[in-house]
Order: structure tokens, then sequence, then C-alpha cells
């Protein structure tokens, strides 16, 4: 991983992205009305990721963007140099009244492999790292709580320990526009998210 005082400066400019969600035509970012919470995700390459969100009942909206390291609004050619520190990260926006966060963890856990370091599949490197970003001290309690739980679940299954980075809500980059909703712009397109095949009991998590 590089260090705070190593990765690129990156830039004070933010990239410019819809002002609509591809897919529900809700607002692709905040503020979020009133009763909406939002978490970030890191489950490797970022497009398929997003679209296990979008399609939950209750998810208000969803974008791709870089998350968990140093470089102020850095570019994709940047953050697939590991240069940055950053992951490829999910923003979800939900109303907690239709979905609640566990099931949002509950589908975290289930979407991908969470005990590989810093890779997902064939895809290598520290931008693929796995990864919880929770907005209150509450969601970070839970989120630490289910890993727990979800790592005797995949120990039961031969599993090793998980290597989650869960930490509290880190400073989030809207990545690139074409990146944002990749693949309903591209429905043939790369998809690298695969689980375990472990279910994750909700019920543990309430």
């Amino acid at each position: 991983m590089v260090g705070a005082g190593s990765a690129l400066p990156g830039r004070d400019t933010p990239v410019e992205v819809s002002a609509i969600h591809f897919v529900n035509g809700n607002p692709l970012e905040g503020p979020w009305p009133d009763g909406m919470e939002s978490v970030i995700f890191g489950m490797g390459c970022f497009w398929g990721a997003e679209r296990l969100f979008w399609e939950i009942e209750g998810v208000h909206s969803t974008s791709v963007g870089y998350a968990g390291g140093f470089t102020p609004n850095a570019s994709y050619r940047e953050v697939c140099s590991g240069a940055t520190g950053h992951i490829e990260a999910v923003l979800v926006a939900y109303s907690p009244s239709i979905v609640s966060f566990a099931q949002l963890l509950q589908i975290f856990w289930e979407g991908h492999d969470p005990t590989q370091g810093m890779r997902q599949g064939n895809d290598s490197g520290s931008q693929y790292r796995s990864a919880i970003y929770a907005k209150s001290d509450k969601h970070l309690s839970k989120a630490l709580a289910s890993a727990k739980m979800y790592e005797k679940e995949l120990a039961r299954a031969g599993y090793g320990a998980i290597t989650t980075e869960i930490l509290q809500q880190s400073e989030y980059f809207y990545a690139e526009d074409y990146h944002q909703q990749y693949l309903a712009k591209s429905p043939g397109g790369y998809c690298g998210i695969g689980g375990t095949g472990v279910s994750c009991p909700t019920g543990l998590m309430t």
C-alpha cells in the first residue's frame, strides 16, 4: 500500500458526472432526501458491485468512485496504478424504512469473496481490496459485528480470515462519468463480481 507521503497529488477539481442516475432517474449526487442514509462499499471491480445495489428496492441512488486512499479527485488511470491508495468504491444511498443496513451488509458479504486481500478473482491490486466505510458509529459497530459473524460461516466452508477494511466513512470522489452505471450502459461489459456461495444470515446482524 502506498503511504500518504508518496501518494499522487491529485487535483482540486472534481470530475463532472451526470445529474441523474442512468437506471432510476434519481439524482446521482447528494444531499439526499430526509431520512436517507448512505454507505460506501468496496467489492472489487465497481461496475458489477454497483449493479448489485441499484437493483435493490429501497436504494435511492448508487454511484461509483474512489475512496480509502489519499489522492483527491484521482483519475481511473491513477487509481489503477496503485499510487493513490484508493479502492474502486460504490456509494449506496438508501431508505432504511424500506431496506435495512443489515440487508445491504448481506448483499455485500455474499456478493464477493472478502478473504482475498488485495484482489478479487482475476483482478489484482490494492484498488480491488474489500472495504466497508460506514457513516455512523452505529453502522460501524454493525459492520464489525457482521464481519465476525460471517467469518465463522466462511471458516465452516473452509475459507480463511476476512481481510475487509472496515472504517468510519472515507472521503469519496466520484469516478469518471463513463463508469457510472456502466453495466446498464454496456450490458455485455465485464463483471468480475462473484461470491463464495456461503450465505450470510441477516438475523444475526439486527
